[in-house]
């Protein structure tokens, strides 16, 4: 994931008077290195087994191909409504992961 930046002026916005020197005090103040951060009032994180990650990050890149299909399970995935090109990706990266985990747990 890339960062975009903009200035106010692309971004066309008006600050106040307040807004303008609260910006001003923040970037004077500058960054802290991440050693030097004062972190004592929160609670080290230590058991992550509840963590759920909903394909939050990981995108993998699309790359546009053609494929040939029998056409009964086009037509099925077809009949399943909007997605069905995304629906076939999930099963096809499902079955990826499996032999892969297959593969590699022996």
């Amino acid at each position: 994931m890339s960062m975009v930046r903009y200035t106010r002026k692309e971004l066309n916005e008006n600050f106040s008077d307040k807004q303008d020197a609260e910006i001003q005090r923040l970037l004077a103040k500058g960054t802290v290195p991440d050693d030097q951060l004062d972190l004592s009032d929160m609670p080290e994180i230590t058991d992550w087994s509840n963590a759920v990650r909903h394909n939050q990050f990981y995108r993998p890149v699309k790359q546009q191909t053609s494929i040939r299909l029998d056409a009964d399970v086009l037509a099925w995935f077809k009949a399943q409504g909007k997605g069905y090109q995304t629906r076939m990706n999930e099963i096809l990266r499902d079955a990826m992961i499996k032999e892969l985990k297959g593969k590699y747990s022996d």
